[in-house]
């Protein structure tokens, strides 16, 4: 079946691009002289803020350091596996 799966596959690959990219904005924010108006650092902004919005509001900054982008990898790697695999069961 040549179409089989997709949308299994589709959240599976939406999901890991998205903790990518969250991977990458915490890389980049350690960099001294990065602009935040950099066109790079804008699109990962555009992509991530509201995945890590709603973590923000409930998880308290550690000193200087934000953890959400950690929890929001880690929830976003268990659901887009979770999510993937109830799609595939279910034939999708």
């Amino acid at each position: 079946m040549l179409g089989g799966f997709f949308l299994s596959n589709f959240v599976s690959i939406l999901c890991q691009v998205l903790a990518m990219a969250i991977f990458v904005r915490a890389l980049l924010s350690w960099i001294p002289n990065m602009r935040p108006d950099h066109p790079i650092v804008r699109f990962l902004n555009d992509i991530t803020e509201p995945v890590l919005t709603p973590f923000r509001r409930v998880i308290p900054m550690v000193g200087a350091m934000d953890l959400s982008p950690l929890v929001a990898m880690i929830v976003l790697s268990q659901a887009g596996s979770i999510l993937a695999a109830s799609l595939r069961s279910a034939g999708y």
